[in-house]
């Protein structure tokens, strides 16, 4: 499917800027599908002459989305949300994936996550759960791709906790033995490309994105305070503490964790030990400490200046 035309939905977004690349790379056309196209205009530096294209679109308005599935090969639905979840990973997500099997198209990528299950007792990890049941049912041949914490430059997740080690002396850390298998985002950008480029070897089938270890959240705050020359005290907050702070403040705008969040640290977020992951889909899996040291040096003491502990 070499020079395919792909719409991505959320191409400009965290994940998204990495999808594009990888497809723009592979030598695809894309069509960047956005509720405020503007926003991703900042991808056409990395196409080539009309390789890249863009249209307003909002997964949670089906009237909106025959334009820019039209004529397309294969569809790559990234959007997701901590707000309004039901309205986009289950009915977004349905959206999309008739409006692309609507308009015959040969291939269908839909992003979720690891933790995805309809029984889940999180908001997001049911969501995902019931989203991945609408695209099944709408594109059965849908490849469905599930990351654990995506790592990459404009991350909110290392980069939340560097802001914060570089900031306070006394770091308190919510579920520090909670696993996870950060994979970098360059790796589910190719995993994403591969799968959209190759619905007769991938399609129909589930893959679980993760890197090549796994880590607590106690032991990548570590790896985050040594790789910025930090050296903060760690205090781990019981879990009924933390549970109790959740409940009655994680609706507040600006707190530490919310209710949902929390309910997710509860389960291991790593692939199951039987799950298709990046191998299979040809993609070698990106260490943290091969491609973290390019942005976390702001985080030092003395920026690019200053050594790691």
């Amino acid at each position: 499917m070499k020079e395919a035309l792909v719409t991505v939905f959320g191409g400009g977004g965290f994940v998204g800027r990495y999808v594009v690349e990888a497809l723009l790379r592979a030598g695809a056309r894309v069509r960047v599908a956005e509720r405020s196209p503007k926003n991703s205009w900042y991808l056409k530096a990395q196409a080539n002459l009309g390789q890249i294209t863009f249209v307003a679109a909002d997964v949670t308005r089906p009237e909106t989305l025959g334009r820019a599935v039209a004529g397309a090969d294969a569809v790559i639905n990234l959007v997701g949300s901590f707000a309004d979840m039901q309205r986009i990973h289950v009915d977004g997500a349905r959206n999309v994936a008739e409006a692309a099997a609507s308009a015959g198209v040969a291939s269908f990528v839909q992003m979720s996550a690891i933790g995805a299950d309809p029984e889940s007792k999180s908001a997001y990890g049911r969501t995902k759960g019931e989203g991945e049941a609408a695209v099944r049912k709408a594109f059965p041949k849908a490849t469905i791709l599930r990351p654990s914490i995506v790592f990459g430059r404009e991350d909110a997740f290392i980069n939340r906790f560097a802001a914060l080690i570089r900031m306070l002396p006394i770091c308190p850390i919510i579920g520090g033995d909670t696993k996870f298998q950060p994979v970098f985002a360059g790796d589910v950008g190719h995993a994403a490309c591969a799968a959209a480029l190759n619905p007769g070897g991938f399609g129909g089938v589930t893959y679980e994105l993760g890197g090549p270890t796994v880590l607590s959240m106690r032991e990548i705050n570590q790896w985050i305070a040594d790789r910025t020359g930090r050296a903060p005290l760690f205090i781990d907050v019981p879990d009924p503490v933390a549970g109790a702070m959740a409940t009655l403040t994680g609706w507040l705008p600006g707190a530490p964790i919310s209710r949902d969040q929390w309910l997710m640290l509860q389960s291991d977020n790593v692939l199951a030990p039987k799950a298709k992951g990046l191998r299979a889909l040809g993609v070698p899996a990106t260490p943290m400490d091969a491609v973290a040291h390019g942005w976390l040096v702001e985080y030092r003491r003395h920026g690019r200046f200053g050594a790691a502990a």
